[in-house]
């Protein structure tokens, strides 16, 4: 698997990376058992600081997407391909209704955001 980021986004590079991973483990291209390349190695590809690739996995082993081992490094998680259609469904139908409303993607995510932390206050 190739990543690559743009130091230009205004996205933070970590971001961009575990994002990669997500939509990776999302089409299938990355399956349970793979394991990521070395944090060091992934730091000195993209010419990024070793923190930043560190936080992207950190990132993705919060959300339960990966598994960092000692000695193994990261691995896409067993459940990390829980079957998430209904969601992917979901998104999509929001993606769509955003851009039928005009709404700049910038504003879809913020919706997105005020939502998840209001369910979270329940």
């Amino acid at each position: 698997m190739l990543f690559r980021i743009d130091p230009t986004s205004a996205e933070p590079l970590f971001a961009q990376l575990a994002g990669q991973v997500r939509g990776a483990v999302l089409r299938g291209e990355l399956t349970p058992g793979t394991r990521l390349p070395a944090a060091r190695d992934l730091a000195r590809s993209l010419e990024v600081n070793l923190h930043t690739v560190l936080h992207a996995y950190q990132d993705l082993r919060d959300e339960g997407l990966i598994e960092l081992r000692r000695g193994r490094g990261a691995v896409v998680a067993e459940r990390a391909t829980d079957d998430l259609g209904p969601v992917h469904d979901a998104v999509t139908a929001l993606v769509r209704a955003a851009r039928r409303h005009g709404l700049a993607p910038g504003t879809t995510l913020g919706l997105v955001k005020d939502a998840l932390t209001s369910q979270e206050d329940r």
